[in-house]
């Protein structure tokens, strides 16, 4: 599970290194993020988003039948945006 994060967004996919292909991905750029996220300050730049995509990520996950993924926070410090996203996946069912 690699995540990424800008001003505005958070990404985050999970990919199989040794074939080289994204399994999974959620961002705060999908269509149907952005209406959620639409009325709320700060749209995709804040910890509720984060912790969004985190979930969203993990039921996509869950769904292609992967249960336990390494976490690589891209060198980011473990706080905040990239410590909500982490929190939420692990409470929807994924471990890491």
């Amino acid at each position: 599970l690699s995540v990424h994060r800008t001003n505005q967004h958070i990404y985050a996919a999970i990919f199989d290194s040794s074939a080289g292909k994204v399994l999974v991905h959620a961002s705060t750029v999908e269509a149907e993020i952005r209406k959620i996220l639409s009325d709320k300050s700060g749209a995709g730049g804040n910890v509720a988003a984060a912790s969004l995509i985190g979930k969203r990520v993990a039921e996509k996950a869950k769904n292609a039948g992967i249960n336990k993924v390494a976490f690589d926070r891209s060198g980011f410090r473990f706080h905040g945006r990239i410590k909500a996203l982490a929190d939420s996946a692990r409470e929807s069912g994924l471990e890491f």
